[in-house]
């Protein structure tokens, strides 16, 4: 079987609602498909850019920087929207590392070369 490229594009704050957190475990659980062999890209845009900030501290429940850290360590590749992350004032601040400052060119690149793209 061909490798699958899998395109995560996510929009919500890390907390608050579960759109993240849904979308990432989704990303986990397909990246442990033995089965499959796939390639998993997440550009986050709009509020979904704090999702890759250092240093979250959640009081309970899931942890949106640990469920980075696990993709990134599965291979994933992780983006944010530079033109969200001007609007919030977060560009300068430390990623996960591993996650990366991106483009609305990188975003069209990675849509064109997915075999399916999925929206949270």
């Amino acid at each position: 079987m061909a490798k699958q490229t899998l395109l995560f594009i996510l929009n919500d704050a890390p907390y608050g609602s579960e759109r993240s957190f849904n979308a990432l475990r989704l990303a986990i659980n397909l990246n442990e498909h033995e089965k499959t062999e796939i390639s998993i890209k997440i550009f986050l845009m709009s509020d979904s850019v704090s999702c890759a900030l250092v240093k979250q501290a959640p009081s309970e429940g899931y942890n949106i920087q640990q469920m980075i850290e696990i993709l990134l360590a599965q291979g994933a590749e992780v983006k944010l929207c530079k033109t969200c992350t001007d609007a919030r004032g977060l560009t300068a601040l430390p990623l996960i590392e591993g996650a990366e400052i991106g483009t609305l060119d990188d975003l069209a690149t990675w849509t064109l070369a997915s075999d399916k793209v999925v929206s949270f």
